[in-house]
């Protein structure tokens, strides 16, 4: 199977870097401080991916308390779960890879952007990207993250592809109308992508590259 694409958008957690325990432990400082019962840590697993929005909001339904636990989690999060990141094997040789190859990458992340910008800089992968959308106070959803990447550097849809771990990924793509290729070696199951419909699976980062070169 080919896909062409000349713009590849990536998602970040799951994708490019396991940042699982500094998320993970990012949640448990938030439900500590909201004096609130701490999920185990299979559930809050599974708010990595989601936006911290849509997460918490289950547990503070209540706008003000909702806002109280973001600010904890990204109080721990900038100054401890941050540096509890590493990046996946091969992303800096596969980033490098599609840039020989004279693609546009970006980032677009659920992520609170100045983290993402900062997580990115610190691994030393921010000069890959021509472009990095992460989450603000209006805009964390996946559709609008990709909506606004392609709008500010006027890439047509048919030229487009996201690159993710999970299903939210998947449907952000499908909500815009762009191609999307699932990734195993993150948080979600290749059950869970081809069932939300992506166009592709891959289970390490060069079959990116034998994909894009089959063009």
């Amino acid at each position: 199977m080919s896909i062409s694409s000349k713009h590849i958008l990536f998602d970040l957690d799951g994708t490019l870097v396991n940042s699982s325990e500094g998320i993970i432990n990012a949640f448990t400082y938030s439900f500590s401080k909201m004096n609130t019962e701490i999920p185990d840590k299979h559930l809050l697993a599974s708010f990595i991916g989601p936006p911290l929005e849509t997460s918490l909001k289950t547990f503070f339904p209540n706008e003000e308390k909702l806002d109280e636990a973001i600010h904890h989690f990204r109080t721990f999060y900038k100054t401890i779960g941050v540096r509890q990141t590493h990046l996946y094997p091969d992303i800096i040789d596969l980033l490098q890879k599609l840039r020989n190859l004279d693609l546009s990458l970006y980032v677009t992340t659920s992520k609170y952007e100045p983290m993402a910008i900062r997580m990115l800089k610190e691994l030393g992968i921010d000069k890959y990207f021509d472009n990095i959308y992460g989450a603000t106070a209006t805009r964390f959803h996946k559709s609008d993250l990709i909506k606004d990447c392609l709008i500010d550097n006027t890439i047509p849809l048919s030229d487009a592809l996201i690159v993710g771990d999970t299903k939210f990924d998947i449907i952000g793509s499908n909500e815009v109308g762009i191609k999307s290729i699932g990734v195993t070696w993150g948080f979600g199951t290749a059950e869970e992508l081809l069932l939300n419909k992506a166009d592709a699976i891959i289970s390490h980062p060069f079959e990116l590259v034998n994909l894009l070169n089959e063009r």
